[in-house]
């Protein structure tokens, strides 16, 4: 079964025509004037649609799809995430790695103490923040932690782990 990568979600509409307004969750987004097709995944459903015309609008993509004519089209999929199949992702480079690969890392410290799981990755413009929680301390407050080398020591995706090296005052916030 072939894997896919997400590359954004669906915010909004634009204008009456049935284009999407999307904010892209990939390093590049100029990545997708390479497609000619992206999924949607909404509601557990999967759908391949056909890139019409893509357009810049500051830190969004405004995305017209072929199977898409009317805003209440385009509206039935906000919150729909953008895939692609992972065999048509760009090539990575040392030390990078794709967003959706990082989710469900086990994270432990350098001194091999169990933070951990990856729930979720907060982008803020100058570096990503990895919000870290026990599954088996469900109530207690997640640990956020800095994408930063300082941090973050090594991430093992085949191995399904990541090794940090907390900064003082971290457990704390």
């Amino acid at each position: 079964m072939e894997k896919y990568i997400e590359i954004g979600n669906v915010v909004n509409t634009h204008g009456i025509r049935g284009v999407i307004k999307i904010i892209p969750t990939t390093d590049d987004p100029t990545r997708y004037e390479k497609l000619n097709s992206v999924f949607l995944r909404h509601n557990e459903d999967r759908k391949e649609y056909t890139i019409e015309q893509i357009q810049y609008h500051k830190q969004c993509i405004l995305l017209k799809l072929k199977e898409i004519s009317s805003m209440n089209e385009a509206e039935i999929l906000k919150g729909a995430i953008i895939e692609i199949p992972r065999s048509k992702a760009l090539p990575l480079e040392e030390n990078q790695y794709y967003i959706g690969d990082l989710y469900g890392l086990q994270v432990f410290t350098v001194e091999n103490v169990y933070l951990g799981e990856i729930v979720d990755i907060i982008f803020t413009g100058s570096n990503d923040v990895y919000v870290v929680q026990d599954p088996q301390k469900p109530s207690n407050k997640p640990l956020l932690l800095p994408a930063i080398h300082q941090c973050i020591k090594k991430v093992d995706i085949n191995n399904q782990k990541i090794v940090v090296s907390l900064l003082e005052g971290l457990e704390e916030l």
